[in-house]
Formats: C-alpha cells, structure tokens, sequence
C-alpha cells in the first residue's frame, strides 16, 4: 500500500485527507495577518499551514525586458522581479510563524525554490517540503531534497508525464520512497472544465505514490471531486480578505468561511464514500425489516392448494425468503393456517 508519513501523520488510501492551507502572498507583506491566517487555518480545520521560501534574486532577475513581464491573467503586466517582491515571505518572520504553528496545533512547512532555502529550512527543522508545479523540471533542486531523506509533496502542474516521471526517478534515486503527487491545474484562478481530476488515480497508478490535488479553482467543488477519485492530500489558498490590498493571490484565495466549508464539505465526503464495500450501517440493517418475505394472504384450510393468491410476497421481511415461493405454489397445506401468518416451510405438506 503506498503511505507516506507527515508530522507524524500516517497518509494512506484509509486515512482522512490531509488538508492544507496555503498562505502563499495572503499575508500581503504584514507578519500580524500571517499569523492570523495560520489561526484562522486552524479554525477552519485545517491539517497544515503552508508557505514559500525564496527570493527574488533566487527566482530571477530585476530586468523589464519582454521575457520578464507577465502578459494576460491576474499579473499582466508585472515583471517576475516586481511579483515575487510584493509575495515573497520574508525569511526572518518563519522561525516565529513555525513556533506559532507548534503553539496552535497545526503542522507548518514550506516549499523551497533554491538550495539556499532548502538549507534554511532545514536550519528550522520542518519535517516535509513541497515542490512547485513549476519546479518539476528543476532535477538539481528535487534531489537536493530529496537527499534529505523527508517526505516530498510536489505538485504536477504543467507537467508531461515523461517529466514527472524523471522528477519522482530523482527522488527515488536519493532513496527517497516518501512521495505524494498532486495534481494542478497551474492556472489562476483555475477553470472547473481545466480541472481534468481524473489524473489523479493515474498519478496514483502510474507512479506508486500517494496521489493529491492543489486546487487553484474557486470553491470546493474540484477538492470534493478530487477526494471521491483517490485525493489523500488536498491544498488550497486561504486569505482573511479577498479585498485586502497587495496580495497578489487574492483572486484563487479562499476567505476563512470559505475554507471552513471546504473542510466541511471534504470529511462530508469522506464519510460518504465509506471504507469497506459492502458495508451497512445499524440503520439500514434495521431496516431490512421492510423488505418482502412470504405471508399467508388469505385463510387456508388444511389440505387447500397453496395458491399465488393465498401466499404472497409482501412486506415485511418476517417470513419465508422470497426464492421459495415457486416451489411453495400449487403444493398441499399440510395445516390450518390463518390470514397474516408467517410462512414457513413445514406448513407445506410432504405428502
């Protein structure tokens, strides 16, 4: 069975899903309203807070030329330098973010997007780490990861299944057996129609591990979709206030009533799909009493042909099974028998 372990956590196909909250750029620049996000993740149930650890000296470089500005979607017109300026979380703030975590209960970790942040975190000591969709392709930083012998979360995005496929031989190659992959639509917002979760027990297949979605969509839809197809982890970005200036991820973010009901809405779902086929709650084997058996229907005097008139298949369940009753017709009543009796089998004449 494949299984991963997360703060302690044992993720399998029969556990419950493992929630995440991103905070990415929510905070929008202020330590206060981060840690008001990690409580507000608590509040609404979630399993984990996460957030980013980079640079934009480490992710690129401070240049307007072409390559370098988003055209279209929620950033047109930023450059990659002025965007990872305004969202970035500021390193010196993750040690007291992670103590907070420790405070309230909630897991914390982050996704490193250069070897630098890797061994910063590792300096704070967080137990697992995610790789960015975008980061798939970036072989070098999965296996420094990797090496560090923690569970990895990576998100597929864009990915071609060659490439996620190299991505998890990298990790694999560092001895690295604790993989969870999830799938991503790398748009945002992301469209419901785009979602296309039905990768998600192919991700689980095809490569072995714990499969997961990140959802970029609005509303819980695609995440409860996801849980019913395999989703052993769910992420999804949380915000105090859509309208909250300069957070750039406001657009795809969930509000905490937001999250609360997608937390809701998934252990809703869980409960829904069960554990065990085949299995019947006290409830439903109660009501088996409802069902059909066989009744005498009408007066029967000894030695009268059993008749489809006079022994039926009507509720309730009290009498003879059903599968009897072309056996039982046109047989002899071996007694006196009364309208509304239980049928069973030695009323039946064995002459």
């Amino acid at each position: 069975m494949n299984e991963i372990t997360l703060n302690g956590r044992t993720i399998n196909n029969n556990t419950p899903t493992y929630i995440i909250a991103e905070m990415s750029a929510s905070h929008a620049g202020s330590k206060e309203r981060a840690i008001e996000i990690m409580h507000a993740a608590k509040e609404c149930g979630a399993d984990c807070i996460k957030t980013q650890t980079y640079t934009c000296d480490t992710l690129t470089i401070n240049s307007d030329k072409p390559d370098f500005i988003h055209h279209g979607g929620l950033w047109d017109g930023y450059t990659y330098y002025q965007l990872y300026k305004e969202a970035f979380t500021p390193w010196e703030w993750q040690e007291d973010l992670m103590a907070e975590s420790k405070k309230i209960g909630i897991d914390f970790f982050s996704t490193p997007f250069d070897k630098t942040a890797v061994d910063f975190l590792e300096d704070l000591g967080v137990s697992l780490y995610k790789i960015a969709s975008f980061e798939v392709v970036d072989i070098p930083l999965i296996k420094y990861v990797a090496s560090k012998g923690k569970p990895i979360i990576m998100s597929t995005g864009m990915a071609t299944t060659i490439e996620i496929g190299e991505a998890v031989a990298a990790i694999r190659d560092q001895g690295n057996e604790q993989i969870a992959l999830l799938k991503c639509s790398s748009v945002y917002p992301a469209r419901t129609e785009h979602m296309n979760l039905i990768t998600i027990p192919h991700l689980r297949d095809k490569f072995n591990v714990i499969p997961g979605l990140s959802d970029h969509s609005m509303g819980s839809l695609s995440s409860v979709v996801g849980v019913t197809l395999g989703a052993k982890i769910v992420e999804k970005h949380i915000c105090l206030d859509r309208k909250i200036e300069s957070n750039p991820d406001a657009g795809f973010s969930m509000e905490p009533t937001e999250f609360k009901q997608l937390v809701n809405d998934i252990r809703d779902t869980e409960k829904a799909i069960g554990i065990e086929p085949f299995a019947y709650t006290n409830s439903e084997v109660g009501n088996r009493a409802h069902r059909r058996s066989l009744y005498v229907c009408e007066d029967i005097r000894k030695g009268e042909v059993f008749t489809s008139k006079n022994v039926r298949s009507i509720r309730p369940s009290y009498g003879l099974h059903t599968r009897h009753l072309p056996e039982i017709i046109g047989r002899i009543a071996a007694m006196d028998l009364g309208k509304g009796e239980r049928f069973t089998m030695d009323m039946v004449s064995k002459g």
